[in-house]
């Protein structure tokens, strides 16, 4: 009889074992997921393997669903490729001048056109190509131009040179939406004098050389000096307003001379005489000055 028991108790302690071994490994190896490799039946035991008759076809494979499909998102069409490189970085001459003026016409250029294909107008052909979903690249190549020929019209030669037209500034910084702010564009090469977020006057502007670049951040107008001449380089800065120890902005005789061909020592340059005297007389001690990309 005691032989009888101990064979029966040591039954059960094996049958324990066995489930509870067999329990954690179905755990891991599913790893609780539907579908893993460790689901069981509703008798507890594992599925046993699929099969099919003799003769009979194999199941197609499930196609793999695209990243729209599984994120409802649509993809986004592939650009067409770009066609022949028209102008690009570097380069100069009249075409320049008629790219720039005709991205002026759709507010994609805001400086005056230079005939000098640099980095601000790379920037406009980029935006404008991404916009109408071309390849961004930057460069002007004749997909590119053929799309800007048909969305403008020939540039005037006041156009050109960039006697008349309006100024067309860069979306005004935050920092410049509230009180009465110089609000300065290094993108859009252009100043708009601001008044509790409303643009009262807009001017073109020119900045300092990589060497003497003009300091971007938020400052305010120190004092203000109608007939200064600089005390380092003796040159004449009317209309000068000061906001950063020595720089300012003031009109400047050489920007409206040479335009963007020159540069400033640092500071802002306005080379329209009648916008920057009437700027002057508004502008107060203390104004805030931001000067930004």
């Amino acid at each position: 009889m005691l032989l009888c028991r101990a064979v029966a108790a040591a039954a059960v302690v094996a049958v324990t074992a066995s489930c509870s071994v067999e329990t954690a490994k179905t755990a891991d190896a599913g790893d609780g997921k539907p579908g893993g490799a460790g689901r069981t039946t509703a008798s507890g035991s594992p599925d046993a393997p699929a099969t099919r008759s003799p003769g009979s076809a194999a199941p197609k494979p499930r196609p793999t669903p695209s990243a729209s499909e599984t994120s409802g998102t649509p993809a986004k069409p592939t650009p067409p490729p770009p066609g022949r490189t028209l102008m690009a970085s570097g380069a100069t001459g009249k075409q320049v001048r008629e790219l720039q003026a005709r991205l002026r016409q759709i507010a994609w250029f805001g400086g005056t056109p230079t005939g000098t294909y640099g980095p601000v107008t790379a920037a406009a052909v980029k935006g404008f190509q991404d916009k109408r979903g071309l390849a961004a690249t930057g460069a002007t190549d004749t997909v590119t131009w053929q799309k800007l020929l048909a969305m403008t019209r020939t540039p005037t030669r006041d156009e050109l040179n960039g006697t008349k037209g309006s100024v067309h500034p860069a979306k005004l910084d935050p920092r410049c939406l509230k009180g009465r702010v110089l609000c300065i564009s290094k993108t859009s090469r252009s100043l708009s004098w601001v008044n509790d977020g409303k643009v009262l006057s807009t001017m073109d502007v020119r900045f300092g050389s990589q060497y003497t670049p003009t300091r971007e951040g938020t400052f305010h107008v120190d004092f203000k000096s109608r007939h200064h001449v600089s005390t380092i380089y003796h040159t004449a800065m009317p209309y000068a307003m000061f906001f950063s120890g020595g720089q300012a902005v003031h009109y400047s005789s050489d920007f409206a001379a040479r335009g963007y061909n020159g540069a400033s020592h640092g500071c802002v340059n306005v080379r329209d005489e009648a916008k920057i005297a009437s700027l002057f007389d508004q502008v107060r001690t203390g104004d805030k000055v931001v000067v930004y990309r």
